[in-house]
C-alpha cells in the first residue's frame, strides 16, 4: 500500500502542496498519495489522533494551527522549537515529531534558485511575527554579517532578537529596531509583514534598496506586492515567495522520504498557473 500524507488546514481548498508532492513522489520513485484535510478550527488534535490511528506517515500543517502543531509534537526539531510553529509533522514510533520547514525553503530559493549568497551579507528583516521566527535560525546558518529585526513595535523584535542571541557567532549580529529607525542599504530585505495581503506596503524607506539588493516577499501572486514594486522601482532585484513554498515542501519530503527531489520543474508549473 501507498504511504499516506496530507496537508491540514482551514480553509484548505487553496493550499498547492497536493500540486506539489505528487510530482516530487513520481520523480524520485516514492510510492505515496496525498490529500488536503480540513480539520475543524477547534478539532486539530483530534484530527492528527485520527491521521495517526488511519496508518498515515506524516502531514504538513498550515494556517491556522501552525502553532498548535508545536504544542501537540512530542519531540521538536531545533527550527520548529525557536519558530514556536510547526508545518511539518512525522508520524513514527509513536512520537510525532515537529519540524519547519519555511526557513529553510526560502534559504535555499534565495541561494540556489536565486543564486545569492548570504554569507557575510547585511539582512534586513521586516517583521517580528511567526513568518519572521521561522526563517532567522536558517539564515544564521548561512553567515550573515548581521540581521536587523524591523518591526512597528520595537519590543517585539527587540524579544525576537533576544531569542536567538545564543545562535549568533559574535554579539549584535542580530539585532532589533522600530520601522522607523531603519537606516542604510542592505544586501538583502525580506518581507516577512502581512501588508502584502492587504495590497499593503511595509513602512521600508527607499534608502534600504540599491542595485545589489535582493528584496523577497513571502506572500506570492499572478502580480508583484507594492512591496516588490517599490523595491524594483529603487533597483533591487526582486522574487516573491512562490520558491520558498516550493522549497520548504521539498524539505519536507526530504524529512519524509530520506531523498531530496528536484524543484525546478514544479516551481515553473506553479507559476504558469498563477
Amino acid at each position: 500500500m501507498s504511504d499516506k500524507y496530507c496537508v491540514i488546514g482551514n480553509p484548505i481548498a487553496h493550499s498547492k502542496s497536493p500540486e506539489i508532492h505528487p510530482v516530487f513522489a513520481a520523480e524520485t520513485g516514492q510510492d505515496i498519495v496525498y490529500e488536503r484535510c480540513l480539520a475543524p478550527v477547534d478539532g486539530f488534535l483530534d484530527t492528527v489522533r485520527q491521521l495517526v490511528a488511519d496508518g498515515y506517515r506524516g502531514a504538513n500543517v498550515t494556517v491556522p494551527f501552525k502553532l498548535e502543531a508545536a504544542a501537540i509534537a512530542t519531540r521538536l526539531s531545533e527550527r520548529g522549537r525557536l519558530a514556536g510553529a510547526v508545518n511539518t509533522l512525522v508520524f513514527e514510533n509513536g512520537e510525532i515529531v515537529g519540524d519547519n520547514t519555511d526557513g529553510a525553503g526560502l534559504v535555499t530559493d534565495i541561494v540556489r534558485n536565486a543564486g545569492v549568497s548570504l554569507a557575510g551579507k547585511r539582512i534586513l528583516l521586516l517583521g517580528a511575527g511567526g513568518a519572521a521566527r521561522g526563517v532567522i535560525l536558517p539564515f544564521l546558518e548561512q553567515g550573515p554579517a548581521a540581521i536587523v529585526i524591523a518591526n512597528r513595535t520595537r519590543a517585539t523584535a527587540e524579544a525576537l532578537a533576544a531569542q536567538f542571541a545564543a545562535h549568533a557567532a559574535q554579539a549584535g549580529q542580530v539585532s532589533a529596531i522600530g520601522f522607523d529607525e531603519i537606516a542604510g542599504r542592505f544586501d538583502v530585505v525580506v518581507n516577512a509583514t502581512s501588508a502584502s495581503l492587504a495590497g499593503d506596503l511595509p513602512p521600508v524607506p527607499a534608502s534600504s534598496f540599491g542595485p545589489d539588493t535582493l528584496a523577497v516577499d513571502l506572500m506570492y501572486g499572478k502580480e508583484p506586492t507594492p512591496f516588490m514594486e517599490f523595491a524594483a522601482l529603487h533597483g533591487a532585484q526582486v522574487r516573491d515567495g512562490l520558491g520558498m513554498l516550493v522549497e520548504q515542501a521539498a524539505e519536507a519530503f526530504t524529512i519524509w522520504r530520506g531523498v531530496r527531489p528536484g524543484t525546478t520543474a514544479v516551481l515553473v508549473a506553479l507559476r504558469d498557473k498563477l
